[in-house]
């Protein structure tokens, strides 16, 4: 699934091109995971802003409105001057006069959503429960700490939740929990404020290697140029099961949480 930095990864690689630019048509294919909300022609000729990201949402906004914009589970946005002919999971094209914006979705779950502003319905209900931003600088130990006092869970659960802070997925948050020191299976509201200092560190840090990687790219993901993302070649843990740790040499372990798999080393990481 997409998260957080390969949403920015995605909004860095066509925001600027697409900015001032105007729609000429609007294409709707297959139905997505909720319905556009307004007519396809009612797009037609406004100009679009500057995109913005919320979680793993994209706003773009144009004259009269926007459009909220999820990639799903295996969805990818690209931008191109001379878009081909859409293919069988080509879900929407966004034609405007600087090229076309195509959102491609095998599995449609993603979305392409109007709304007349960012914090009106149904953009303000589907963004109302997210977290803060993991580069925000109010993001620290004692907001982890604080936010964590009432979750009995495992951390890891935690983090994934996405109400604390946005932007730890699967792949990040086994990540950020190995560079803290921390074991997946801690009990959150056990995490004293130095370790929730390290972790919220951690975390920053992560995914800010992550965006500077093009994000990681395990299946579908591409960029809008198309480009793949390549985290996935430095993680630490994730994916490692049964290598040795990078820094102590005890085999990497692997379980499931949630549904989800989770690497981690049991010696580097205490609970």
């Amino acid at each position: 699934m997409p998260e957080l930095p390969e949403v920015e990864v995605t909004r860095r690689s066509f925001g600027a091109r697409i900015r001032g630019a105007r729609v000429a048509a609007v294409r709707v294919g297959k139905p997505l995971r909720w319905p556009l909300g307004c007519s396809a022609q009612s797009l037609v000729g406004q100009t679009v802003g500057e995109a913005h990201r919320r979680g793993k949402y994209l706003w773009l906004p144009l004259e009269r409105g926007g459009l909220l914009l999820h990639l799903g589970m295996s969805g990818s946005l690209r931008f191109d001057a001379h878009a081909a002919p859409p293919g069988p999971h080509d879900h929407f094209d966004l034609v405007t006069d600087r090229g076309t914006l195509r959102l491609t979705d095998p599995r449609r779950f993603g979305a392409v959503v109007f709304a007349a502003a960012i914090d009106a319905d149904p953009a303000a209900r589907l963004l109302a429960g997210l977290g803060i931003e993991p580069f925000d600088p109010a993001f620290d130990g004692a907001h982890l700490h604080a936010a964590l006092r009432r979750r009995h869970g495992a951390i890891k659960q935690a983090l994934l939740a996405g109400d604390i802070v946005v932007g730890a997925g699967n792949i990040y948050a086994c990540e950020a929990l190995f560079a803290a020191g921390i074991d997946p299976r801690a009990r959150a509201s056990s995490l004293s404020r130095p370790r929730c200092a390290r972790l919220a560190a951690a975390v920053r840090e992560t995914l800010a290697r992550a965006l500077a990687a093009g994000g990681s790219t395990l299946r579908d993901f591409r960029d809008a140029h198309g480009m793949a993302g390549a985290f996935q070649h430095e993680a630490r843990v994730y994916g490692r099961s049964g290598l040795p740790c990078v820094v102590c040499g005890t085999p990497i372990r692997r379980i499931v949480q949630g549904q989800r798999a989770t690497y981690f080393c049991p010696r580097c990481q205490r609970r």
